[in-house]
């Protein structure tokens, strides 16, 4: 996998497969961008589990706040790494241990070796993205915000039942 350039339905897939995410770096402080990411994939009904050991035992956005990987005790399907580059390779091999099917490395976070590492073992590996924005480039919901998304399309983003411009990502688009 080149993971310098993904093709859209490599990550428009991840998105729609995969419902369950822990956010390993989950912050409670509301300006930090592991919380608005969070909030963001909440409203969008992905299951967060925020991992952060320094808050384990509380919650962020109504969400109780794990140690470690290891402590969730049921199935996680997407592995999104709000840390550094360097904890990306032991996150990477507890992820593997605990069967996640993705490891997904936020903005600026890149490591070649945990990257190998997943796909040997059967996982997909996404580096350097954001889950928000990808989400909202590909449901168009970004074009929207005045965003370029760099995608041409016809379909205009459906109105959500909160009101204002809601677009839910599905599988047929």
């Amino acid at each position: 996998m080149d993971h310098d350039s993904y093709p859209d339905a490599y990550i428009h897939d991840i998105l729609v497969r995969h419902r369950v995410i822990a956010m390993v770096g989950a912050s409670p402080k509301e300006q930090r961008p592991s919380y608005f990411v969070m909030k963001y994939l909440m409203a969008k009904d992905f299951e967060m589990i925020p991992i952060n050991p320094g808050h384990a035992g509380r919650t962020i956005l109504g969400q109780r706040v794990f140690g470690t990987l290891g402590d969730i005790g049921r199935p996680v399907e997407i592995v999104d790494i709000f840390r550094n580059s360097e904890a990306a390779l032991p996150i990477t091999e507890e992820a593997i241990r605990i069967g996640a099917k993705v490891v997904w490395m936020q903005l600026g976070v890149r490591n070649d070796e945990a990257a190998c590492l997943a796909e040997d073992a059967g996982l997909k590996v996404v580096m350097n993205r954001c889950p928000k924005i990808e989400y909202g480039r590909l449901s168009g919901e970004i074009g929207w915000a005045g965003v370029n998304s760099r995608m041409l399309s016809s379909k205009r983003p459906l109105l959500g039942t909160k009101g204002g411009q809601q677009r839910v990502l599905r599988a047929s688009d």
